[in-house]
């Protein structure tokens, strides 16, 4: 049974630890989207890994719940807890240091508090990129993002989290150190803690730091906003631009029509490409090299594109503040979204071969729900939509939240039959434990099971976190 962090406790850590715990703060019990309400006892925010060690030393000896905490952007819950003790919340953002960068070997090893923007701007200030790349990357943290092994816009090219670390230091749960910040692409000596620790959400160690990987900064980027005839056209599309283009496709968005609707409603200001209405459309961008001719490539491309029916209009950025107009539009349909309402959303992805016929069948079972509106858009280069179900135009969220078991049972048992993911890149976090179990593979569960019981005998790393305590 796991003990509440209160007064006496947060007096013992101050005693080992000064400086580092005090009483909760409010804005650590919070989640972007509201729905969950957090509870916490002590709040520890330090600045050394040995701190942390220490820290979860106590926390074990005494059997108190640790949620490590980064940016607070998580949108499935991994971040809260609203159970019946109240754990120690530990905060990663004083741990905020590069500790080095190997522009020779393409890496930078840096501290889990770190924003992902400053680690974008300090791979940049050695002409070198980091591309993860996230709507939130000014306040979302390493931590978090290695924690919930992070997707993002260029995983089409650049993989996500777990393919942009070699090398990990974290604290396990009986407080040991895992020193595992090598610098090497390969590395066979036995399991990977790496790999394991990346995606467990805080519920196998805590993420101290990371060795990851930097690529060539390209030196050119050719992006286009097109208006496409259909999903089919648009995977057509994808297709002749990756063998045309080399594979160099950095990003390749798929958005709809009502995304744009729920701008013009709810963000007038935001200039969108197109006059009139689209019901598909795509983003593309290619990152090259400044001898690559991309743009003329690109738009041979989409010129026979246009001319096969594929797409019905194109523009191609002719500036750096086009270009961030285009992206603005994509980037700013999630917060739409969020002053909309959605009955129920969805992070998933279903295979390459299988999207057109998903989305179909999709819409058609929707609409038993009657005349909700779904935003189906998100990362179509590899397979990845954000699928979210809104109340009808004029109506409110609270009106029709009651059908979100429903409607999430439906779209879920939709993904499972399509050999698809519940979760793509948000993470399973407490929001969807129940689904994983109705979803999961048993004997991946099983093993799952098996390795936090090992690792974790009295279950004080995020309680209830991918899997719910029996």
């Amino acid at each position: 049974m796991l003990k509440s962090a209160e007064n006496a406790f947060l007096a013992v850590l101050n005693a080992a630890i000064p400086n580092v715990a005090s009483q909760m703060e409010p804005r650590y019990l919070e989640e972007p989207r509201g729905m969950m309400r957090g509870k916490g006892g002590v709040l520890a925010r330090p600045c050394t890994v040995g701190e942390i060690s220490d820290i979860i030393k106590l926390c074990s000896d005494h059997q108190v719940a640790v949620v490590p905490y980064g940016g607070g952007t998580g949108l499935v819950g991994g971040q809260v807890v609203s159970g019946n003790s109240a754990p120690l919340v530990l905060s990663l953002e004083r741990m905020n240091a590069v500790r080095s960068v190997d522009p020779i070997g393409n890496t930078i090893t840096v501290e889990a508090g770190m924003t992902l923007a400053a680690v974008q701007e300090a791979a940049d200030a050695v002409e070198r990129m980091f591309p993860l790349s996230l709507a939130s990357e000014g306040s979302c943290l390493i931590g978090g993002n290695l924690a919930t092994n992070a997707g993002g816009v260029q995983v089409l090219r650049y993989g996500n989290m777990r393919d942009l670390c070699v090398g990990i230091e974290a604290v396990m749960p009986d407080g040991s150190i895992h020193h595992g910040l090598k610098r090497l692409r390969k590395d066979n000596t036995g399991y990977d803690l790496r790999n394991l620790l990346i995606g467990s959400e805080g519920t196998l160690g805590v993420i101290t730091a990371a060795v990851l990987k930097l690529v060539q900064k390209p030196t050119e980027l050719t992006t286009c906003f097109a208006i496409v005839d259909s999903p089919s056209a648009a995977t057509e599309l994808l297709a002749r631009l990756q063998f045309d283009l080399d594979g160099m496709v950095s990003a390749f968005e798929l958005m709809n029509g009502v995304g744009f609707d729920f701008l013009h409603e709810t963000m007038p200001e935001v200039r969108t490409p197109f006059d009139g209405e689209a019901d598909w459309m795509v983003l593309v961008e290619v990152g090259s090299g400044a001898h690559a001719n991309m743009e003329t490539r690109m738009g041979a491309v989409l010129e026979i594109a246009l001319n096969d029916g594929l797409i019905k209009d194109v523009l191609l950025a002719q500036s750096a503040s086009q270009r961030d107009d285009f992206w603005k539009v994509r980037e700013t349909i999630p917060a739409a979204n969020n002053l909309i309402g959605a009955i129920s959303s969805h992070d998933i992805s279903i295979p390459q071969d299988r999207i057109v016929a998903f989305i179909k069948e999709g819409q058609a079972a929707i609409e038993q729900f009657g005349s909700v509106r779904l935003n189906c858009f998100g990362h179509l280069g590899d397979g990845n939509l954000h699928y979210n179900v809104f109340p009808p135009k004029g109506e409110s969220k609270a009106a029709w939240i009651h059908l979100k078991d429903d409607v999430m049972a439906v779209v879920h048992d939709l993904v499972h039959t399509y050999d698809g993911s519940i979760s793509a890149e948000h993470g399973i976090g407490r929001l969807k434990s129940t689904d994983l179990q109705k979803y999961g593979d048993p004997t991946k569960l099983a093993s799952m099971a098996a390795i936090k019981n090992a690792l974790d005998p009295t279950g004080i790393m995020n309680p209830d976190v991918i899997l719910k305590r029996s």
